[in-house]
């Protein structure tokens, strides 16, 4: 019985068994994984190109407002057209020493102007962040799916991979690429409060309409994080669910590792 073992322990058999048992795993590891990221780099890379676009037509949107209240930030010409007119009208009579008198314009923008001006600044600052965002995060994809398996031995591609794919999680790649849509979605609400405000001291009844839209648009997206975040199986994700879906089991962990260490 000893000699057997000696020369099953002295044998290739059990190596080349594990071996193979090794190969066979690698090789259907990378079926999956390439099936996985198939669909994670497909789905990213589709909310980048829908993030790209839909800031592109909101970033020219939204600048075209901006430019139509520029002139609310300068004095109106007619004002200044008045007092020359007046001080053109003193000379004419002779009367020269009271060109002087006549009082200069100390007009200046009122409170509310400047403030709606902030608010539609901010909302094309954050929906031109959020395109930047989107093309930083085609780079990124495009870096994981070319480098991700880089060149060795099947296992030590299927090893590399598994790094690079741990990197994303560690660094939560899924939150940061989350938050691009999030600053377009901020945007568009800021941007239908500067709207709504602006309509409301020149036209009161078409700024409703607006108010009314933009109460209803933020009203009805409350509701679906909320329900997003009390059924993790609501069909109606939003990436302001995700990200706080994430940060909640995140605090769930911490909290558990507290208590185990205390």
């Amino acid at each position: 019985m000893t000699q057997v073992l000696h020369v099953l322990q002295d044998s290739t058999i059990a190596s080349k068994r594990d071996k193979d048992n090794r190969s066979r795993f690698w090789r259907v590891y990378k079926r999956v994984a390439e099936e996985y990221d198939g669909e994670f780099l497909e789905r990213y890379t589709s909310d980048m190109d829908i993030v790209l676009v839909f800031s592109g037509l909101f970033s020219a949107v939204s600048t075209s407002f901006i430019v139509a209240m520029q002139s609310n930030l300068s004095p109106n010409p007619i004002d200044t057209t008045n007092i020359l007119i007046a001080q053109l009208v003193q000379i004419g009579l002779g009367n020269v020493a009271a060109v002087s008198t006549v009082p200069a314009s100390t007009w200046s923008p009122s409170t509310m102007t400047l403030r709606i001006q902030m608010i539609a600044y901010t909302s094309l600052s954050m929906s031109l962040l959020a395109a930047f965002g989107a093309v930083l995060g085609k780079q990124w994809l495009g870096y994981y799916k070319s480098n991700r398996y880089g060149s060795g031995s099947q296992e030590e591609r299927g090893k590399r991979r598994q790094e690079k794919f741990d990197g994303l999680i560690t660094w939560y790649f899924d939150a940061v690429v989350q938050s691009f849509p999030v600053l377009l979605q901020i945007s568009l609400l800021l941007f239908g409060v500067a709207l709504g405000a602006n309509l409301w001291y020149e036209q009161p009844s078409i700024a409703w309409v607006v108010i009314a839209t933009t109460v209803f648009g933020f009203l009805f997206y409350s509701l679906i994080v909320m329900a997003c975040l009390i059924s993790p199986s609501c069909p109606f994700q939003t990436p302001i669910s995700t990200i706080l879906l994430m940060l909640r089991i995140d605090s769930k962990i911490i909290l558990c590792n507290v208590l185990d260490v205390s």
